[in-house]
């Protein structure tokens, strides 16, 4: 293929979108604009969001009624916050699924130990392999392990932690440090890394399903403790999370930028649909 076949193949595969308005709008956009109620003041607009999300969820933010501003700057904030720390949970809950099946999988002699009689899981991790299986076979997909690890939670991993695992099988208190090669042997303690693990699922889950944790005054250490695990996992990994990772400016900027924001958007929307009408 010559270059000039290249360029051409460019071209075609990144096209410029026919619909594009000048400024960058597409036509339902300016279309939304055009019809949109006549808004008398910010205040106004900043209601009919709120009603638009739902009172009952925004007011979990402030007091709807009378700070309509202060409750859309923090859940904003909120979002911003939520944002910022779903790369390093995601980093973190796939580190410490593989490590676990790295592990099993090196000790046992096989990609299946969850299917060993050797290794009894718990009923309830058992009932999570069992609906993880039957959900790839409605899917049509392969039963294959790595598929089979792919489909389970981040509770099913840390549940490894377990009472049950350092009583009935051969994983704890050995496969801490199969799972975790960097943790600091002072710190091989099985209870303390399940409260640790499960701070980092509870932050998981509510960052994760969109709920609040601005008001959470240890977010810098919770955020500190995810970084910490997958440092413990693989320092290299641990580096990849940290490019990029806003949380610690959006935490320290708080709710100013948000709130200007806010203004500036309000008025940006009163000129926009100023010149299309």
């Amino acid at each position: 293929m010559t270059d000039k076949d290249n360029k051409d193949n460019i071209k075609k595969e990144t096209p410029i979108p026919i619909t594009a308005a000048v400024d960058g709008r597409g036509p339902f956009r300016a279309y939304i604009n055009k019809y949109a109620t006549n808004i008398a003041d910010n205040q106004d607009f900043y209601k009919k969001i709120i009603l638009a999300l739902s009172v009952e969820r925004m007011n979990a933010y402030g007091d709807v009624n009378k700070q309509q501003k202060l409750v859309l700057a923090r859940y904003m904030l909120n979002m911003a916050l939520c944002e910022s720390l779903y790369s390093s949970l995601q980093v973190c809950e796939v580190a410490l699924r593989n490590s676990i099946h790295n592990y099993l999988t090196t000790k046992l002699e096989s990609e299946s130990w969850f299917n060993m009689d050797s290794f009894i899981l718990t009923d309830w991790a058992r009932s999570q392999v069992n609906n993880a299986i039957e959900k790839l076979i409605k899917s049509g997909k392969e039963t294959a392990p790595g598929h089979v690890i792919a489909e389970l939670h981040f509770g099913f991993w840390t549940s490894f932690f377990e009472a049950h695992y350092e009583q009935n099988t051969l994983f704890l208190p050995r496969g801490i440090k199969g799972v975790f090669p960097y943790l600091p042997k002072s710190q091989h303690n099985r209870k303390k890394i399940k409260a640790r693990l499960d701070r980092i699922r509870n932050l998981r889950n509510r960052v994760f399903h969109h709920e609040r944790i601005i008001h959470w005054k240890d977010l810098e250490e919770q955020h500190r403790l995810i970084i910490e695990f997958i440092g413990f996992i693989n320092p290299e990994l641990m580096h990849l999370a940290e490019y990029g990772d806003r949380f610690g400016n959006i935490r320290k900027e708080g709710l100013d930028p948000w709130l200007n924001h806010l203004d500036q958007h309000w008025k940006d929307i009163l000129n926009l649909m100023g010149e299309e009408r």
